[in-house]
């Protein structure tokens, strides 16, 4: 591989928590190399056998290079056996991945520190990412929410704001919309079905309704707002819960129960199913 400026590859990041370390070294990595462009797909929280069995088979559609982190040895060992099995370069970010790259595309590195941070396309376009889920927070701007990635729906105190904001870090326009019954859809919002082809892809966020009244009590005592509400009546909330979940059931939108996921767990969880979806609908468009 010496000619630099066509030189494309496949990374496939694979972490048993959020990725965030796995994605960002492979990000400062590759930014050491002039001339390539690296195709990303992110397989964060994987817990099981069963889950790297079918990202090994991902990975088998589009070999290129695997990164992980995985504290597990089994889990390790069997995707280092899978990777040399079908002869896929395979290394732990603890390794010096700087010289694995090297070696793996042919380029010698650049040795300057901090290009992951230059001011190029992808900075812009997280600064872009950043500003859409700012004008597009809390059901604001829902005027042009087709242009979104992701726009996550949910009831009061799921975190939906900063996981929009956690999402438009790593350069995905998200939007968030308040579930409130009774209260219709935005426009841009009533026709999405579930495949997510004809507009942005829809996640719902919820959580466990004791949960979330506790959330809610000591947001309304932070404004000095003792009133017992229905906003607070566990009845009622267990309501909402169950009429969000049923909205997305109907629409055939993907749930995520966040009551004990971190915001980066919720957000590697978003972008897992966005991974999913895009790898769906690439399929589908193959079969017709």
């Amino acid at each position: 591989m010496t000619d630099q400026a066509s030189i494309t590859f496949h990374v496939h990041l694979v972490s048993d928590s959020t990725g965030e370390t796995v994605h960002g070294i492979a990000r400062a990595c590759i930014a050491q190399f002039e001339g390539v462009d690296a195709e990303e797909h992110q397989w964060p929280l994987v817990r099981s056998v069963g889950q790297l069995e079918k990202i090994i088979e991902k990975i088998r559609e589009k070999p290129g290079v695997v990164m992980y982190t995985l504290v597990n040895d089994d889990m390790r060992q069997h995707l280092h056996a899978a990777c040399r099995k079908y002869r896929i370069p395979c290394i732990s970010i603890l390794d010096p991945v700087i010289n694995f790259l090297v070696n793996y595309l042919g380029v010698k590195s650049k040795g300057q520190p901090g290009r992951q941070h230059m001011l190029d396309a992808e900075y812009f376009s997280r600064i872009d990412a950043m500003q859409f889920a700012l004008a597009h927070d809390d059901g604001q701007g829902h005027w042009n929410l087709s242009d979104a990635d992701v726009v996550l729906i949910g009831v009061s105190r799921t975190s939906k704001t900063p996981t929009c904001i956690y999402l438009a870090n790593r350069g995905v326009k998200a939007a968030n919309v308040p579930f409130v019954p009774g209260v219709n859809l935005p426009d841009d919002l009533d026709h999405i079905a579930g495949d997510g082809i004809d507009g942005p892809f829809v996640v719902g966020l919820t959580k466990e309704p004791g949960s979330l009244v506790q959330l809610r009590k000591s947001r309304l005592r932070m404004i000095a707002d003792d009133q017992e509400t229905d906003y607070v009546d566990l009845d009622q909330v267990k309501a909402e819960v169950l009429a969000c979940r049923r909205l997305c059931a109907e629409r055939g939108w993907p749930v995520l129960d966040v009551t004990r996921r971190s915001i980066e767990e919720t957000a590697a969880a978003v972008i897992r199913l966005m991974e999913m979806r895009s790898t769906k609908n690439e399929q589908d468009k193959d079969q017709e």
